[in-house]
């Protein structure tokens, strides 16, 4: 097995990985030219980060030992072959892949009946991953259409602690114990709604589709929606651009990450830090939708010692433009949207305040391609400062399937062609 290790500083990698991956792949002068696109996407978290405010319990370790995981995810884009990102950033050990494969999901723990085809790297149907290291396989010719959901399971011979994850899953995975890899169904096996080391997913065609990002915390993460449906509002939007621009236009991938903020860790690294891995990182990054800021403002009543201005915020987010502008991604900025009712202390008047500013800087000049105004689009029409019944998840700040839709629907899909 290959070790795979970095002597890069981890603040550099990403824009490292996306200075690589924009280069352009090499195909025979009489084969038609083949592109190279993101169509999955878990941005990672540290495991060992994930009790967000002081004197909370932090998690209880787990470890993977001669186990498989199988994980499933929704892939925006078809393509002609797929291959999968592995990511051990926040380990403190090495993590040995014994062995891995993809599949088209049957649903729950099941593959179809065409069975598993293995996942090498470099050529080999293991590796070892080196801390802080992440790695991309062979492709795989496993031929799929948009909307695909995919299984892909990892087997882990000897003990890997848990570390490298992306807790909120809204999607079932599966662990059982020994190689099953191959195996149709994992009768049985534990069941977990998060991700583990699994990063990104590419496929490869010869379509060209815009590949957008959309960068955001636990609204863009679909907190609240219905698990195992696809009812985020970035899987909304997808389904929307397939319909109004046709297959083979545009890749839809989330870059949210429940809790995050643009400028301080709370759970995740902040939006400034990130930004050049969980985007410019992302294959093929065409576009970039930012929704984020609204932890800034209501995290402040938790933490008041991490306490941020509107302005600060803005100029975090007038970063976050600036960077992807310079790197040729098109950026889009939403509007955050109304927490008016949300438990104190997330919401007073002094975060609504913060909030309403920088809502003003969104809706201005301020360098973005284009404003997508989310804040106006699910509003009561009657309280503007508060989710209507039909949005709202019961918490007042996150939306329910409906709400998400609803989000999906503000966005104009001819920005996307």
């Amino acid at each position: 097995m290959d070790i795979i290790s970095s002597g890069m500083p981890r603040a550099l990698r990403g824009l490292g990985l996306a200075l690589l991956l924009a280069l352009p792949a090499c195909d025979d002068d009489d084969q038609p030219r083949r592109a190279e696109y993101a169509v999955w996407s878990a941005s990672p978290q540290s495991y060992d980060e994930l009790a967000p405010f002081p004197g909370a319990m932090p998690p209880v370790p787990v470890e993977v030992r001669d186990q498989t995981l199988r994980q499933i995810a929704h892939l925006s884009a078809g393509g002609d072959a797929l291959r999968i990102e592995l990511s051990n950033l926040f380990g403190s050990e090495p993590l040995t892949i014994a062995a891995a494969g993809i599949a088209v999901s049957s649903g729950a723990d099941a593959i179809d009946a065409n069975g598993s085809l293995p996942i090498t790297f470099a050529g080999q149907t293991g590796l070892t991953l080196a801390p802080g290291a992440a790695v991309v396989s062979d492709y795989a010719a496993l031929s799929v259409a948009p909307e695909t959901d995919v299984a892909v399971s990892l087997y882990i011979a000897g003990a890997a602690p848990l570390s490298t994850v992306h807790t909120l899953g809204l999607q079932s995975s599966f662990v059982a114990p020994g190689n099953r890899v191959s195996d149709p169904a994992l009768p049985g096996a534990e069941i977990r709604q998060s991700y583990s080391w699994l990063t990104r997913i590419d496929a490869r065609s010869t379509q060209h589709p815009q590949v957008i990002v959309a960068f955001g915390d636990s609204i863009t993460d679909g907190y609240a929606s219905t698990p195992n449906e696809n009812r985020r509002y970035p899987n909304e939007l997808s389904r929307r651009l397939l319909e109004q621009l046709g297959p083979g236009q545009a890749s839809l991938v989330n870059a949210g990450i429940s809790g995050n903020r643009v400028l301080n860790d709370v759970v995740g690294p902040a939006g400034v830090s990130r930004f050049a891995r969980d985007v410019l990182g992302t294959t093929g990054a065409s576009h970039v939708i930012v929704l984020l800021g609204i932890n800034d403002v209501g995290f402040s009543g938790f933490l008041p010692e991490q306490s941020v201005s509107a302005d600060e915020i803005i100029d975090g987010l007038a970063r976050i433009v600036a960077t992807a502008n310079a790197n040729g991604v098109r950026p889009f900025l939403g509007t955050l949207l109304p927490l008016q009712g949300t438990a104190a202390p997330y919401y007073n008047e002094a975060a609504e305040l913060k909030r309403q500013l920088v809502n003003e800087w969104i809706r201005g000049d301020n360098g973005a391609a284009g404003v997508i105004d989310f804040d106006r689009a699910l509003q009561d029409p009657a309280h503007p400062l508060a989710l209507p019944a039909e949005y709202d998840s019961g918490d007042h700040l996150h939306p329910n399937d409906a709400g998400y839709a609803a989000m999906a629907d503000a966005v104009d899909a001819e920005l996307f062609r």
